[in-house]
């Protein structure tokens, strides 16, 4: 008798890998590391970049795979996880784990549809959002989203069907009250730390406002590096959530708080490309806050020469855009178009932020009016969402709360809650390497470069170095003297002192002229 082939399941034949963490931040991408000569490698027909399922102790990830030769980084028993991905995995090194390939995402038809040129429907939008959030999309079907609806130009609806899919993903709060509010900017202006004094303002008079903000990417401060000078931003949520109960408001990172996620991971793609179109601006920003409960959003568009948007016209229609979604999402919203044409504040960097908004909240006389008189404004417009607050009359109150060092107190409530760090805003730990860029000739600041003043500020060292930046010694509108200084930088290392007076020498960002080339935007406040 011949004896028969009995079929062999490569589960049978090929030992668990071993889990090692590879110390490699791949920023919001699980990926895993196989050696070309693992036996698993070889008997999967894997390929470089493909997607595959990892599975340890009751839980599974999706990761992409690199392919390494070399022993030091994975032998042929061990399968490397990034950081990303070890973390998303949960188990400890060296715990055994099998690796499949991974089944692609349903939504890809989805996607060559709208590469093609489609218009979408609410179920594709739906489909592919889902798919991305549980990152079964790689990096190279991502860029293909997010390139399609760029060059495609989302109509209004699919802009909605794209908001509305991003923030039903994920989790979804509610405080059970009404009005929760919050505010956003669309960014783009250094200095810009009106939410540090919003939320204090706003709370203490009783509104409910869950602040949760991010960490600069690009720029070189976001409110959470900011207000993480002062006091700790990374907390549990549960405890955020008891924070806001007790004192009206919070001013923390948002990034464990899984709030459409999906935005995070397509955020990813978008800022290393520069893409940042009108259609997905909107569904970030809108999905975010729907998701965190908010019921009513006061948005601010800063318009400047120098900023994301660039002429009113442009910030009317992205106005338009944001209101249409906004109603068809039930998000009472009301949009504030604003001067962007120069940073707001003294400082550019988390310490010389931290210093303006104390210094606004203690009415020092060194606290820059301009932070001051935006945070009024904007503050106004929040506490008329209360029902009770006549339109027209949130300014004064706005005004009484600042002035009467209300909002000073609930900040420090909150401060203190969120574990709070000894800070002087009289005498800030700036970085300790300096250098000044003066005025080359007499004359009028007729303009201020946002996108210079903070390629500079990031060159010092901001965020990462929470003492570097830049601090403004004029503006525009200043007479200034050939060898007035026009701000000053501060960089922790000397070698990032090089590279930020390297760039100041390119060109200051400050230009000079006459009183009458002084030009005022017409701005809607």
């Amino acid at each position: 008798m011949t004896g028969s082939k009995i079929p062999l399941i490569l589960d049978d034949v090929l030992s668990p890998l071993a889990l090692k963490r590879v110390g490699i931040d791949t920023y919001r991408e699980n990926v895993a590391y196989l050696h070309r000569d693992c036996d698993l490698y070889r008997a999967e027909g894997f390929q470089a970049l493909s997607k595959v399922e990892i599975r340890a102790n009751g839980q599974r990830i999706l990761a992409s795979l690199n392919v390494v030769d070399d022993a030091a980084i994975v032998d042929c028993h061990q399968l490397g996880l990034s950081e990303d991905a070890f973390a998303s995995l949960g188990v400890e090194e060296g715990h055994p784990v099998s690796v499949s390939q991974a089944e692609p995402p349903a939504s890809i038809p989805a996607l060559h549809r709208k590469l093609a040129g489609e218009r979408l429907s609410r179920d594709d939008f739906r489909d592919i959002i889902r798919d991305i959030a549980d990152l079964r999309y790689s990096k190279i079907e991502l860029t293909a989203f997010v390139v399609a609806c760029d060059r495609g130009e989302l109509d209004r609806e699919e802009v909605f069907y794209l908001s509305d899919a991003m923030g039903r993903v994920g989790r979804r709060l509610d405080w059970h009250e009404q009005p929760v509010v919050d505010k956003h900017c669309i960014g783009g202006i250094p200095g810009n730390r009106t939410s540090m004094l919003l939320v204090p303002i706003v709370a203490a008079h009783g509104l409910l406002c869950p602040k949760t903000s991010s960490r600069a990417i690009t720029s070189p401060s976001g409110t959470a590096d900011t207000m993480e000078v002062l006091a700790n931003v990374d907390l549990p949520f549960g405890e955020l959530g008891d924070i806001v109960r007790t004192h009206r408001g919070c001013l923390a990172w948002g990034g464990t708080s899984q709030l459409s996620p999906a935005d995070d991971v397509l955020i990813s793609v978008e800022r290393p490309l520069s893409i940042d179109s009108p259609g997905q601006m909107v569904a970030s920003i809108l999905s975010k806050k729907v998701a965190a409960g908010s019921t009513h959003l006061l948005l601010d568009i800063p318009v400047g020469p120098h900023a994301k948007v660039r002429s009113m016209p442009e910030a009317r229609q992205l106005r338009k855009l944001f209101e249409f979604v906004a109603g068809r999402m039930g998000l009472t919203l009301d949009v504030v178009i604003t001067d962007g044409s120069q940073p707001v504040g003294r400082g550019i960097g988390p310490v010389m932020e931290a210093r303006d908004v104390m210094h606004v909240l203690t009415n020092h006389p060194a606290a820059p009016m301009d932070l001051r008189l935006k945070a009024l404004r904007l503050a106004g417009r929040m506490l008329e969402f209360d029902p009770d607050v006549r339109g027209g009359d949130g300014f004064g109150i706005a005004r009484d709360i600042l002035d009467s060092g209300r909002a000073l107190e609930k900040m420090q409530a909150i401060i203190a809650a969120q574990g709070g760090k000894p800070f002087d805003p009289d005498a800030p730990p700036l970085a300790p390497h300096a250098f000044e860029v003066l005025a080359p000739e007499e004359g009028v600041v007729i303009g201020i470069d946002n996108l210079k003043l903070a390629r500079i500020a990031r060159l010092a060292g901001a965020p990462k170095a929470a003492g570097a930046g830049v601090d403004l010694l004029a503006r525009i509108g200043d007479r200034v003297e050939a060898g007035q200084p026009l701000y000053r930088v501060h960089a922790a290392y000397r070698n990032e002192l090089a590279f930020a007076h390297q760039a100041s020498e390119r060109g200051s960002g400050f230009s000079l002229g006459q009183a009458d080339q002084v030009t005022r935007l017409n701005v809607e406040f």
